[in-house]
C-alpha cells in the first residue's frame, strides 16, 4: 500500500474513532437521563447503585467540556452573515464570522484556501489546521495532514502564521509548534463537529474545491 493509501486510512481511523467517542458520550448522557427519571427514594438508590456498577465497569468517556487545552483562544458573538465581498477578519487564520455564501469542501489542500470559504466551512463544524510551509518539513507536513480526520477538516498551506501551526475552530483557535503536539488531538476532540458551531453536521462536501486540492 502507498504512503498516500496508509495517510488516508489514518485520517479516515480517526474519524471513525472521534464519531464513536462522541456517539458513546450522548449514549451515557441518555442513560443518565432515563436513570434520574424514574423518580422515588428506591429509583434513587437504584440509581446509585447502577451508577457505581456503570463508573466501575464502563466508565463514561470525557465530555468536551472536560478537554482542557493550554493557549486555547475562544471568541464569542461572531457574526454569520453570507457576503459576496472578502471579509477583513478580526483573527487571522479566521475563526468565524461573516462568510461566502458557498463552503470549502472539506480535504487537504497544498495551495491557499480562501477564507470566506473556509470560515464557512467551520460554521458546518470543520477544524482547519493552517500551517506556515516554510516553517515544517515535508515530513511534518504530512504529519499535520494525517493528524486531522479525513472528513470536517481542512488542512492548507498559510504563509506568515506567528506559530508554524494554527488549528481553528468557529470560535476557538490554538497554536502549536509540531505536529506531534498532542493539543492538536485534544482541539480535534473537542471542537470536531461541536455543536457549539452554529450549522454543526451541514455538509463539507459538494461546495468550493479551493486550488491545490489533493484529498
Amino acid at each position: 500500500m502507498s504512503s498516500a493509501k496508509n495517510s488516508d486510512q489514518r485520517r479516515q481511523d480517526r474519524a471513525a474513532v472521534l464519531q464513536a467517542h462522541w456517539a458513546a458520550e450522548a449514549k451515557a448522557a441518555r442513560k443518565q437521563k432515563v436513570l434520574w427519571g424514574a423518580g422515588g427514594v428506591t429509583a434513587v438508590a437504584l440509581v446509585g447503585a447502577l451508577v457505581t456498577v456503570a463508573v466501575v465497569t464502563d466508565p463514561p468517556p470525557p465530555t468536551r467540556q472536560d478537554i482542557e487545552i493550554a493557549g486555547l483562544e475562544t471568541f464569542e458573538d461572531l457574526d454569520a452573515e453570507h457576503v459576496n465581498s472578502p471579509v477583513d477578519y478580526a483573527q487571522d487564520p479566521p475563526v468565524g464570522g461573516d462568510h461566502a455564501s458557498t463552503w470549502l469542501n472539506c480535504g487537504v489542500y497544498t495551495e491557499k484556501v480562501p477564507k470566506e470559504n473556509a470560515v464557512h466551512s467551520l460554521e458546518h463544524g470543520a477544524v482547519w489546521a493552517a500551517y506556515d510551509p516554510s516553517a515544517l518539513t515535508e515530513e511534518e507536513i504530512t504529519a499535520v495532514q494525517e493528524a486531522l480526520p479525513d472528513t470536517y477538516a481542512v488542512v492548507s498551506p498559510y504563509e506568515g502564521l506567528e506559530s508554524p501551526i494554527t488549528l481553528s475552530a468557529w470560535g476557538a483557535q490554538v497554536a502549536v509548534e509540531t505536529p506531534d503536539d498532542e493539543r492538536i488531538e485534544d482541539f480535534v476532540a473537542k471542537y470536531w463537529q461541536s455543536p457549539e458551531a452554529p450549522e454543526p453536521g451541514a455538509a463539507c462536501t459538494g461546495g468550493l474545491d479551493g486550488p491545490g486540492r489533493v484529498a
